[in-house]
């Protein structure tokens, strides 16, 4: 019933949506200005270059957004350097048991940087035989640019593909794709009931997330 698995990175593998929501609240503090709950939803699921800018039009500093963009990914660098962005539980064993019996790519809004070290960094980079970025197509999330960039890499139809998402546009985005939507619901920033509706399936662990991917995996071919 599905031919590859499509993950989404922060909030899905790995703990780290807390640590960009501190990040951007730092550098807009620094600058005079609160960040809240609602710009962090505003910019759920942009690419890098498109929350850049709006973290430096929302702080109005004259800043340059490329500046701005590379202070909060030095941030993130660090952290994962520091040992604050691990594994989310059960994920390290939701990707090696796929990876076994199906291609699978990774469809993130880090930028690159911040996806190859984290990747590498918990052991699992080879594991992906595809990663996009955000800031590598046109569009971010909630378009659906990076999850067909991720078929197109992996040489698989989008609507033979599982996407695995926890965010809003991130759901929305998958939706928006063709694929078949899975969704792991980030208890601190819940997705919108609107965007939860387009999942095929839904759960907040884990294992049983691993579970349903493989039952759909294992019927390939039939």
């Amino acid at each position: 019933m599905a031919d590859a698995v499509v993950f989404d990175m922060d909030g899905v593998l790995v703990e780290s949506e807390h640590l960009w929501e501190e990040l951007w609240a730092a550098y807009a503090a620094a600058r005079g200005r609160t960040w809240g709950p609602e710009q962090t939803r505003d910019v759920q699921g942009m690419s890098a270059p498109e929350w850049a800018a709006y973290l430096t039009r929302f702080c109005g500093a004259g800043d340059a957004a490329t500046d701005t963009e590379q202070a909060v990914v030095d941030g993130m660098v660090q952290a994962l350097a520091d040992g604050r962005i691990g594994l989310l539980p059960g994920a390290g064993e939701m990707i090696n048991a796929t990876a076994e019996l199906a291609p699978v790519a990774l469809a993130s809004s880090a930028p690159r940087r911040v996806i190859d070290a984290v990747l590498v960094h918990h052991g699992v980079d080879h594991h992906f035989k595809a990663t996009v970025s955000s800031a590598e197509v046109e569009r971010g999330k909630p378009s659906p640019d990076v999850y067909l960039a991720a078929a197109r890499a992996l040489g698989v139809a989008p609507e033979r593909c599982l996407a695995v998402e926890d965010s809003s546009n991130g759901l929305r985005a998958a939706a928006a794709a063709g694929m078949t939507v899975v969704a792991i619901p980030n208890p601190q920033y819940p997705p919108a009931e609107d965007a939860l509706a387009a999942a095929a399936y839904r759960s907040s662990d884990h294992h049983d997330v691993c579970d349903f991917l493989l039952s759909r995996l294992e019927t390939r071919g039939e």
